[in-house]
């Protein structure tokens, strides 16, 4: 297929590995948007495990980070497995793109982990999440033109994921709790303003790195983009069930509210981990139609 590159085991470990670094990412950028738009309305257990969540998922990020680096290096240099740990292979990912972004990512990942420190801290933590998302503007496909715009489509579109994402574990644990409705009605008004960022910035992204809507049919990329919208479609029908119907119904105590609310936000988790699946093969596996 058009704008496939090859598949071997390398190429799908690199898959998996951006998958969990996108995980990661989301989950530390996410945590921390949600303490800082909830603190002062959320139960302290809630915010305490999205707090913990979003240093949990930093530690893991730096980790995979890292295990990318030495999947880079086997790739491009055509050693195989000992090319992960050739140093000079891995100078020469460390001068290419993915040199620039860990840098970004690193320190974002580490200044996440000040979301622990009460008061200052969190103000630290914000930073390195808006400097986690920069640094993926910094590689792969926003690299193409135009430059500030794909970046700055990037930036936004990674945010308003992670604000969702890094919510699921906090909302799951509120779903179970008294009060828990209010928060989950918050949630769903500002997740309205999220929703419109995700879509219209992933919309133009998609259109700027495809060029027409006919090379969405004849390219890897495009079928690899289809599935994507197509879960992402998904996850929003299940955010719609939520904020319509089971949110309401929590609030007005039905019993079984709380176990429908838990299993449709574990759906949601499912369906993100899918979109992430496709988000790394499009950026690993294939060339948007527009650089082919």
């Amino acid at each position: 297929m058009t704008g496939l590159a090859p598949i071997d085991a390398l190429a799908l470990l690199a898959v998996g590995a951006k998958a969990a670094g996108y995980v990661a990412a989301l989950l530390a950028m996410g945590g921390v948007l949600f303490v800082a738009t909830f603190r002062r309305t959320t139960d302290a257990d809630v915010l305490r495990l999205a707090r913990r969540l979003a240093a949990g998922a930093a530690l893991v990020g730096l980790a995979v980070l890292a295990a990318r680096f030495g999947i880079r290096a086997a790739r491009i240099s055509g050693m195989g497995w000992e090319g992960a740990t050739d140093p000079t292979m891995l100078g020469f990912v460390w001068q290419s793109p993915l040199g620039a972004a860990a840098i970004w990512r690193g320190l974002g990942e580490a200044a996440i982990l000040a979301v622990l420190i009460p008061g200052f801290g969190l103000w630290l933590a914000f930073g390195g999440a808006v400097a986690v998302a920069v640094s993926y503007a910094q590689v792969g496909h926003s690299l193409g033109d135009p430059r500030a715009a794909l970046a700055m489509l990037l930036v936004l579109h990674l945010l308003a994921a992670a604000f969702w994402v890094g919510a699921l574990a906090p909302l799951h644990r509120a779903a179970g709790n008294v009060g828990g409705a209010a928060l989950l009605h918050r949630f769903g008004v500002v997740a309205l303003m999220m929703v419109a960022v995700l879509v219209v910035a992933g919309t133009a992204l998609a259109w700027l790195l495809s060029g027409s809507l006919s090379a969405l049919f004849g390219t890897a990329y495009g079928w690899t983009l289809l599935a994507k919208v197509a879960v992402v479609a998904l996850l929003l029908g299940l955010a719609a069930l939520n904020k319509l119907r089971l949110v309401p119904a929590l609030a007005a105590d039905d019993p079984s509210a709380p176990s429908a609310l838990h299993r449709s936000i574990v759906f949601e988790g499912a369906a993100v981990i899918l979109i992430l699946l496709a988000t790394a093969t499009l950026t690993t596996l294939t060339t948007p139609p527009v650089n082919l």
